[in-house]
């Protein structure tokens, strides 16, 4: 059978947007951790502080997060099986990130319910993603 008669649209929807989405978010990583010093003294001090205060190994869950959103992408347009796996990865990794974040910077004094929204909300679109892929697979529409 033909890949554009077994493949769903929706697969190429899904992951096409997975994959913009993920890419942002990678983007936004390595501008956080390219940072100059100088970008770092324009912040805000609220910010600045945030920023500071996180501790180092914190950036490890926060570049699985998101490596692993471009990669389980880029898994699920090529119809990798391994997707729903490295999905499952970067939603621990930003699970583990969000309440790390939470616990050890002072996120919640700048941010309160706005920033905890957003956090949450980028859960929920890893979750999705991740159960979207599972569902592929079930499916046989990855291999």
């Amino acid at each position: 059978m033909d890949i554009t008669t077994r493949t769903p649209a929706s697969l190429w929807i899904v992951g096409v947007l997975a994959l913009l989405w993920n890419l942002l978010g990678l983007a936004s990583f390595v501008f956080q951790m390219l940072m100059p010093a100088e970008a770092l003294q324009a912040m805000p001090a609220e910010q600045r502080a945030v920023y500071e205060a996180a501790p180092g190994w914190l950036y490890l869950f926060y570049g699985i997060a998101t490596i692993g959103g471009v990669l389980g992408s880029l898994a699920l347009l090529l119809r990798r099986r391994w997707a729903t796996l490295v999905f499952l990865v970067a939603l621990l990794g930003l699970i583990v990130q969000v309440i790390a974040g939470y616990a050890t910077t002072p996120s919640w004094a700048v941010s309160g319910a706005a920033g905890l929204g957003f956090s949450l909300f980028l859960v929920l679109v890893a979750v999705a993603l991740w159960r979207f892929s599972a569902w592929m697979e079930k499916r046989g529409v990855l291999r």
